[in-house]
């Protein structure tokens, strides 16, 4: 029997959330899914999406074993990577260059405010 069904969000540690919810939103153009109290956790339990998107990430408050400025490992997808490497060049996100190779899609890395990294591949 298959217990996990999906894969539904990935934490991501973060030492300002409200800077993080800005830059996912503003810059990341994401959604913001939720957004409340959880002072057990030292913060608040913040979900981000891209719209329409089942995989969603939270920015979690960074601590001691789960500091910010890591690899994140997530992928993510555009319908056009050399735009949108372009546009977050262009908003001044540390951004890494455009990688084409042939017969791969192209990608690119970049890094939010806390030095987390992330993916950004063509679809």
């Amino acid at each position: 029997m298959n217990h996990v069904s999906e894969i539904r969000t990935v934490g991501v540690p973060v030492t300002d959330q409200d800077r993080a919810v800005a830059f996912y939103i503003e810059t990341l153009g994401f959604e913001l899914l939720m957004d409340a109290p959880l002072p057990q956790f030292g913060g608040r339990w913040i979900v981000v999406a891209p719209a329409g998107s089942a995989a969603s990430i939270a920015l979690v408050p960074a601590r001691e074993g789960n500091p910010a400025g890591v690899d994140t490992g997530i992928r993510m997808a555009s319908p056009d990577a050399k735009a949108a490497h372009e546009y977050f060049l262009g908003a001044g996100v540390d951004t890494d260059e455009l990688l084409e190779w042939p017969g791969v899609p192209p990608m690119f890395s970049l890094r939010d405010p806390d030095g987390n990294r992330l993916y950004i591949s063509q679809a």
